[in-house]
C-alpha cells in the first residue's frame, strides 16, 4: 500500500509561528506586512542601535522560515538587547528549524531555569528533544506545555510532527490523542490521527477519523484532504481525485491537496502523453513551488520525471526529497532505478542496501507503536 511521507516541511514552517506567541515587542513591530528582508536590515540600520536592527532582522529571516541566515544576526544580538529573552528563544527556535538541536535544549534549559518556564519554551523544547534522540525528556516537555495551553492546537501539531519525523509512531499517537482529549472537535487532529494510523497499517483505525474531519470541517482544505486521503487509503483513485479536484476548483489548492491529486492520478494509471499525466505534473510543479521543502511533492515530481525519462531532473528532486525524509524508502527505490538507467551500478546497490535497511527499521517501529495502541 502507497503512504504518503511524512516530512519535517510543516515543523518547518509552523515553527515561525511561535514568534507570535511569545509577546516579543520587536516581532509585533514588524506590523502585519512583512518586508524584503535585505530592505528591512538597511532601515533597521538607519534608525535603530545596531544590536537591536540584528534582531528585528532576525526576527523576519525568521518569520518567513529562513533559520540559518537568520542565526547570525541574533548571534550579534545577544547580550545588547533590550529583550534578551526575544534573541534567546529566536535563536533556539532557528537551532531546531536548522536541526543542530544541543544548541537549541542549552539555550532553552537556561531560559527555563532562568524563571522563564512557559508553554512556548516547553513545546519547542519538546521538539529539540525528540530530534535529539530523547524521546523521554521530548514527552515530559510535550506535557508541561500541554497542562500551560491544553487548548493550543499547534502545540499539538508541532510536536506531533517532531515525533513523526523521527519515526516515533507510539510518541506521535501519544501526542495527537492527547490533543484530541482537550479538543475533541478539532479536524486537523483528527486527520492527523488517521494519517498516523494509516502510517501504522490501520486503515480500519484510520478511516472513522478521516470521517471525522471532513464531517467537522466541510468544505475547507482540511476537510477535502481528509476526504481524498480517505480514498486513497482504501484504494479507491478515481474518487480521490475527484474530491481533490472538487477541493483545488473551490479555491483549496493547498499544497498538500496538489500532492495528493497528482500522486492519485498516476497511482490510478496516468502514463506519459496522457491528459491525466500532464495535469499529475503540472499539479506537482505548483505543489513544489508552493513549499519546496514538502517532501512528498519532491518524490512525487521525481517519480513522474523518472516516468517521462528525464533521469537527471529525476534524480535532483528524489535526491532532495531523500534529503527532506531521510527515513523514507521510496525515493531511494526510485533512485536505484535512476542510477540503472545512467548505468551507475553501485550507486544503485547503494540505494537497494538503504531501502532494505529503512524497510526493516520501520517495520519494527511500525510493529512496535502498533502493539503499544492496541494494549
Amino acid at each position: 500500500m502507497h503512504r504518503r511521507t511524512i516530512s519535517r516541511t510543516w515543523r518547518w514552517a509552523a515553527l515561525a509561528i511561535l514568534l507570535l506567541n511569545i509577546g516579543c515587542a520587536v516581532a509585533s513591530a514588524q506590523g502585519s506586512k512583512t518586508p524584503n528582508p535585505s530592505s528591512l536590515e538597511q532601515a533597521a540600520q538607519e534608525t535603530t542601535p545596531q544590536p537591536e536592527a540584528e534582531l528585528q532582522t532576525g526576527v523576519t529571516l525568521s518569520r518567513s522560515g529562513h533559520f540559518s541566515e537568520a542565526i547570525p544576526h541574533f548571534l550579534a544580538a545577544r547580550g545588547h538587547v533590550s529583550d534578551e529573552y526575544a534573541a534567546e528563544f529566536n535563536l533556539a527556535l532557528c537551532y531546531v528549524g536548522v536541526g543542530e538541536f544541543p544548541k537549541a535544549i542549552f539555550i532553552l534549559d537556561q531560559l527555563r531555569n532562568g524563571a522563564h518556564e512557559n508553554a512556548s519554551i516547553e513545546n519547542l523544547l519538546s521538539q529539540a528533544y525528540e530530534g535529539n534522540n530523547q524521546s523521554k525528556e521530548a514527552f515530559k516537555a510535550f506535557q508541561k506545555a500541554a497542562a500551560l495551553t491544553p487548548k493550543d492546537e499547534k502545540l499539538y501539531l508541532l510536536v506531533e510532527a517532531a515525533f513523526l519525523e523521527k519515526q516515533d509512531y507510539a510518541g506521535g499517537l501519544a501526542v495527537v490523542e492527547a490533543g484530541l482529549r482537550n479538543l475533541p472537535d478539532s479536524a486537523t487532529l483528527h486527520y492527523e490521527l488517521g494519517n498516523t494510523l494509516w502510517q501504522l497499517e490501520e486503515p480500519g483505525m484510520a478511516k472513522p477519523e478521516f470521517e471525522r474531519a471532513a464531517a467537522l470541517a466541510p468544505r475547507s482544505a482540511i476537510g477535502y484532504l481528509a476526504a481524498a486521503q480517505e480514498n486513497f487509503m482504501l484504494g479507491d483513485l478515481t474518487q480521490a481525485v475527484k474530491i481533490a479536484r472538487a477541493g483545488i476548483s473551490e479555491g483549496f489548492a493547498d499544497y498538500q491537496l496538489l500532492c495528493l491529486l497528482g500522486d492519485a492520478l498516476i497511482h490510478n494509471g496516468a502514463s506519459p502523453g496522457t491528459p491525466e499525466f500532464a495535469e499529475a505534473k503540472q499539479t506537482l510543479e505548483k505543489s513544489v513551488a508552493a513549499r519546496p521543502n514538502y517532501a512528498s511533492s519532491q518524490i512525487a515530481l521525481g517519480r513522474i520525471l523518472l516516468q517521462e525519462g528525464h533521469v537527471d531532473a529525476a534524480i535532483e528532486h528524489l535526491e532532495l526529497g531523500r534529503k527532506l525524509a531521510p527515513q523514507n524508502p521510496t525515493p531511494c527505490l526510485l533512485l536505484a532505478n535512476a542510477y540503472r538507467k545512467r548505468g551507475q551500478m553501485e550507486q544503485e546497490q547503494a540505494m537497494l542496501a538503504i531501502v532494505d535497511r529503512l524497510n526493516q527499521e520501520q517495520a519494527l517501529k511500525r510493529r512496535q507503536a502498533s502493539d503499544n495502541h492496541h494494549e
